[in-house]
Parts: C-alpha cells; sequence; structure tokens
C-alpha cells in the first residue's frame, strides 16, 4: 500500500464500483460502531465488501461490517459505508480518508457522518443525539492531518479553510427534521483522539476545559477531507455513555457498552437520517 494516493488510485476503486452498479451516488454516509443495521433500510442496495474494492482498508474492529452498500433511499440514490477504519488499526490517515475520495470521485456531493461518542458534556444522557457544530483536531495538532503529503490540487487547496466544516444549512434542516421526527437533537463539539485507549480522569479534565462537549475516535480526518474537496458535510454522534465529570465515581467504558448503545440509537438516527435525505 503506498505511503500516499493519487488520483488514478481513487479511480481505480471507483472504477470498480461502477462495475457493480450503474447507480450515481450523490449523498454518501458512514456509519460508526454499532451503526451498521442502518445500511440494512437502503433500497435496492448493491453490497461491495470493502476487500474487493482495490486500496480499499479492511476494517479490524468488532462493530464495523466493512461494506460499501449503493442504492436508495427516500429518493436519495445514496453510497453508505457500512463502518469505518481507525487511525488506531495501524492504518495511514490517507488509508483512514480513501473512501472519502473514493465517494467524491463517484460524484457524491454531501456526506453525513456518524459516529459513537462518549459524553463530555454532563447535561448529556446515553443514547442523546449531538449534531456537531464543530470540533477540536487533536489528532491533527499532532501532526496526523489526514491532507499530509503531497497536495493534490484537483481536489483542493494547499491550505483549506476549516471556518466551517459541517455545512450550516444541513444543519439547520437537520433541526427541522430532528422536530419532525420527534428526535431532540443536542447540539455540541466533537473532539478526535487517537485511540484505542479510552480517556483517563485528567484527560476528560482537559477535554472539558479547552470546549468538548463529546470524544471519539474518527470522523474528524473524513470531514476534512471532505470540506478539502467543498463537498458539504453533516455530522452526529451517538452518545454511548456519559463519562463521569470530576468528582464522582469512575465508571469503566467497554466497547460493548457503545455497541449496546448503538442499538438504542438506532431508531433515532434512522428517522434522522431519513428525514435528512427526504428534506434534501
Amino acid at each position: 500500500m503506498p505511503r500516499f494516493f493519487s488520483r488514478s488510485h481513487f479511480e481505480a476503486a471507483a472504477a470498480t464500483i461502477r462495475e457493480r452498479t450503474q447507480l450515481e451516488p450523490k449523498i454518501g454516509l458512514i456509519l460508526g460502531s454499532g451503526l451498521n443495521p442502518l445500511a440494512d433500510i437502503v433500497e435496492d442496495g448493491v453490497a461491495i465488501p470493502y476487500s474487493e474494492i482495490p486500496h480499499f482498508p479492511v476494517v479490524t474492529v468488532e462493530g464495523h461490517v466493512g461494506r460499501l452498500v449503493i442504492g436508495r433511499l427516500e429518493g436519495q440514490t445514496v453510497a453508505v459505508m457500512q463502518g469505518r477504519v481507525h487511525y488506531y488499526e495501524g492504518y495511514s490517515m490517507a488509508e483512514v480518508t480513501f473512501p472519502v475520495r473514493v465517494m467524491q470521485v463517484l460524484g457524491i456531493e454531501s456526506l453525513i457522518v456518524t459516529n459513537a461518542a462518549g459524553g463530555l458534556n454532563p447535561e448529556f444522557h446515553t443514547g442523546d443525539v449531538m449534531l456537531i457544530t464543530d470540533h477540536v483536531n487533536l489528532i491533527g495538532m499532532g501532526g496526523l492531518n489526514p491532507l499530509r503529503g503531497p497536495n493534490l490540487d484537483e481536489f483542493g487547496p494547499r491550505f483549506p479553510d476549516m471556518s466551517e466544516v459541517y455545512d450550516a444549512r444541513l444543519r439547520a434542516l437537520a433541526r427541522q427534521v430532528g422536530t419532525r421526527a420527534n428526535v431532540p437533537l443536542r447540539e455540541g463539539v466533537y473532539v478526535c483522539l487517537a485511540g484505542p485507549s479510552f480517556e483517563t480522569p485528567a484527560d476528560l479534565r482537559f477535554l472539558r476545559l479547552i470546549g468538548a462537549d463529546a470524544v471519539g475516535m474518527s470522523t474528524v480526518p473524513e470531514a476534512i477531507v471532505a470540506r478539502h474537496s467543498g463537498t458539504r458535510v453533516l455530522g452526529f454522534s451517538g452518545i454511548s455513555n456519559v463519562l463521569p465529570v470530576e468528582g464522582t465515581s469512575p465508571a469503566e467504558t467497554t466497547h460493548e457498552e457503545v455497541l449496546e448503545a448503538g442499538r438504542m440509537l438506532i431508531p433515532r438516527l434512522e428517522a434522522i437520517v431519513r428525514g435528512m435525505l427526504r428534506a434534501l
């Protein structure tokens, strides 16, 4: 696997996908831990295992199926990533974000990103859906920015603006959809860490201090690469557990807990995603 990718790598992957379906997706959807069943609602779907797509990274984490599903949903043609890869699995940032570039080559105009996250805001509850208003790219500040390396000018500029990663109009639409679907939306800032270890009490104290409302190990690299090319981004965090505040009893965080919360979040996120697609 090359250290960095060129347009030809993305084109090769896209060509293999086009051999399997005539559909041309306009909306991409990335499903996080425990949220894979959302792909089952896609109609006339063609499911392609990542292992059958050239250069595509293969998932290794429980709760991530590892298939690209292309089909129709609520009148829209969608490309759904049924699971994602993470930096902590041993992949480079170029590999982690490779699928986003492929979806851009396929023609997507908007990207809806979901994840399971730990709640840092003490007002949050397990099972809440948080609309991502902004992010803190801690993993990127440490040098792991997905745009590191040769810039692909055909995708975007060397120094892209990130003042509004998560599209304001899509967020306004999401609020309306949440109200109509009777799914209350929390709102807040998502912070991305490298993982795979969960946070210490000192970590949590620091993350709250810098203004983060939810913490996870994904989404931010994908959103940055999407915005680099002008793709509109909308992000949702499913709050899988609420992390203890200082002075309260510490609670162990487990991946099983995250997956269980995902099952509770699925109907809420399905209502939001369906509503967004209808509104778009």
